[in-house]
């Protein structure tokens, strides 16, 4: 690797961390790094696409299209490190290392230009992850370019420095926020009788959880998580008569989740006409299961074996969700786990900070990758 391409990447790092912006308005971000992309590098192709943007390698002997994804946004939760590239940006922070992702294409973009590649190669710009819909928006590419193989990395500890980590089947649970409004009518207190009170169907929705979850009825992890409950106004003459119920519904296997959200749906509705209630429903940060193609977990395989790197395997699915699963419903790929260290604060921590060295090992990995 040219010491002076990963010194340049260091640096965009740091400049991207002290100006973090949050989903769906990273004007500042993705400008930054198109001029970074446009001043660095002369034979790649930089196209903007709004609110995000690709480049484009023409590879001298193009047997397939592969493409490599980073995301760029960041979230609402100070920045407590200690650094000269601390966030500029009160209450707003790279805290999932999305600049460390984004920089690394940077990284790429450079060893390529450099060294070549004979196959065809895009790096997606992605914005908005942290709410899921930036990935559904970008992954039109991947139909629109015929991509043949699609890849990305994420920062994750406690994994030892430097180590690659990788599942086959689903390495991400899928998700989505669900907001469940329930709406009757006031009453005086003192004669609740007069009035629909959503308080009891809220209730009795949150009781019935557990027995909709039941591990033993799934082939996979599926949870329904309460995240709040909002009933009614703090006002001691009235009775409640508007209540919400939001909750996360999470699946290793997406329809599972979808199979929960119908019951809860139907639950809901059922509650409903019990109380003479109006019901609504709402959805928002979705996420499909991020599911990994064999063939490319095998490549991936083979470049760590290739390099000399630590390979992990997972034998559990993450929990938490990334939006990369939109790109791999239209294109083979996977994404995979890069150490952080076993001594570092994970991600969404007000202490985390990427780790500047791991870019190497991307970026190495990306370039077997790619020919």
């Amino acid at each position: 690797m040219n010491e002076k391409n990963y010194e340049k990447a260091v640096q965009l790092r740091h400049e991207l961390h002290m100006h973090p912006e949050l989903s769906m308005v990273e004007t500042w971000t993705k400008n930054h790094l198109m001029e970074f992309m446009k001043a660095n590098t002369t034979k790649w192709e930089v196209v903007d696409r709004g609110r995000w943007f690709y480049a484009y390698y023409k590879g001298s002997d193009p047997k397939k299209k592969v493409a490599f994804r980073g995301d760029f946004d960041a979230i609402p939760v100070y920045d407590d490190i200690e650094a000269p590239w601390k966030s500029q940006i009160d209450g707003v922070g790279h805290k999932c290392g999305h600049d460390g992702h984004v920089a690394n294409l940077c990284l790429t973009a450079m060893e390529i230009e450099e060294n070549g590649c004979e196959n065809d190669v895009y790096l997606v710009f992605q914005h908005g992850e942290e709410i899921g819909g930036g990935g559904e928006e970008c992954a039109m590419l991947m139909e629109e370019k015929g991509i043949d193989e699609i890849y990305a990395f994420h920062n994750e500890s406690p994994y030892p420095l430097n180590s690659v980590v990788v599942k086959k089947g689903t390495m991400c649970c899928a998700s989505k926020g669900m907001e469940i409004t329930l709406v009757g009518a006031p009453a005086h207190a003192s004669t609740p009788e007069h009035g629909k009170n959503p308080s009891l169907a809220i209730a009795a929705m949150i009781n019935a959880i557990p027995g909709l979850i039941k591990p033993e009825e799934h082939k996979g992890l599926i949870l329904a998580t309460v995240i709040q409950v909002d009933i009614g106004e703090r006002a001691f003459g009235v009775s409640a008569h508007r209540g919400q119920l939001l909750l996360t519904i999470r699946g290793e296997i997406e329809a599972e989740m979808d199979q929960l959200q119908k019951e809860l749906e139907e639950l809901a509705l059922a509650q409903a006409e019990k109380y003479g209630l109006e019901c609504s429903f709402a959805y928002y940060d979705e996420f499909p299961e991020t599911a990994s193609t064999d063939a490319e977990v095998d490549k991936v395989v083979a470049v760590c074996e290739k390099l000399g790197v630590q390979l992990l395997w997972e034998e559990l699915p993450a929990r938490g969700s990334e939006d990369f699963g939109y790109y791999t419903k239209k294109a083979p790929g996977t994404i995979f786990w890069v150490g952080n260290g076993e001594d570092k604060p994970g991600v969404h921590d007000s202490k985390f900070d990427f780790v500047d060295e791991i870019m190497k090992t991307a970026t190495a990995v990306f370039m077997e990758l790619a020919k």
